[in-house]
């Protein structure tokens, strides 16, 4: 079983004096996709270039102390394509894909990190343009080769994907735009929801993030935001999630999959 976990990490440095490495070695993914790094190259080397035999390839943001997304593997890849070929978002840190291409196939992992539009008309704007231009993207990569996006895409995609939906319909996150750019990309589109396919209808059990307000961690008051998505082929392959709640080394959850798969 190929074991693959995504998790925003809310800071890499934060994180991991939470216990994220202990537990990492507990787990034994065999790959573990990271978003909101929140780092530069200077600060990762020499400390957070590997966690145990899990090497790790980056896309830092310019700008420092944001964003940053990275992808952690035991198996040597092919290629790594830093960034996707956007002007505008590829200077913020939110497209690592590492390639594990043979003669007789062609497969990638992603780590991708959505924008948030939550502080104000402006990044929402921005975000609607990421998923613009993100979306055609995706569809190349998919006419050629199998997939796995995983990432916090900021985007909860139906009504049993967040607590309090009903108060959430015009707030970013949950905007209709957004849920039907997630529609699109699981139907016409060609990407399944992993997690979806093996609990098409968990509520509470499947949040993956919590606000820091109002005690909604305790009170379990979460979003689905973070996603395994696939082709058909790969998503086919999956066994079992897992969502860890045991311990909070972010304002996100750990989300683990089990694939049927080899390299």
């Amino acid at each position: 079983m190929f074991k693959l976990t995504s998790l925003n990490l809310n800071g890499i440095r934060s994180a991991t004096s939470k216990g994220l490495e202990a537990w990492l070695a507990q787990a034994q993914p065999d790959c573990i996709c990271v978003q909101e790094v929140k780092a530069q190259a200077a600060d990762v080397a020499g400390k957070f270039e590997s966690f145990g035999d899990l090497k790790g390839h980056f896309h830092f943001a310019e700008k420092k102390g944001y964003s940053g997304v990275g992808i952690y593997t035991r198996a040597i890849p092919s290629d790594v394509r830093v960034g996707y070929g956007s002007q505008e978002f590829d200077a913020e840190g939110r497209y690592v894909e590492l390639r594990f291409d043979t003669p007789s196939r062609k497969f990638s992992i992603i780590s991708a990190y959505f924008p948030s539009g939550s502080s104000g008309e402006e990044r929402q704007a921005a975000k609607f343009r990421f998923l613009e231009e993100f979306y055609p993207h995706l569809q190349d990569l998919r006419s050629g080769r199998e997939l796995v996006l995983c990432g916090d895409l900021n985007i909860a995609h139906q009504e049993i994907d967040l607590k309090n939906w009903k108060g959430n319909k015009q707030n970013s996150g949950f905007l209709p735009e957004e849920r039907a750019w997630m529609t699109k990309a699981l139907s016409e589109g060609g990407l399944v929801d992993v997690h979806r396919t093996l609990h098409p209808t968990a509520t509470e059990e499947s949040y993956t993030w919590w606000s820091n307000r109002g005690q909604a961690y305790a009170k379990n008051v979460g979003w689905r935001l973070d996603y395994h998505l696939a082709t058909p082929a790969f998503a086919a392959t999956a066994k079992e999630v897992a969502i860890y709640k045991a311990e909070k080394f972010s304002d996100h959850a750990p989300v683990t999959v089990a694939y049927d798969w080899t390299f």
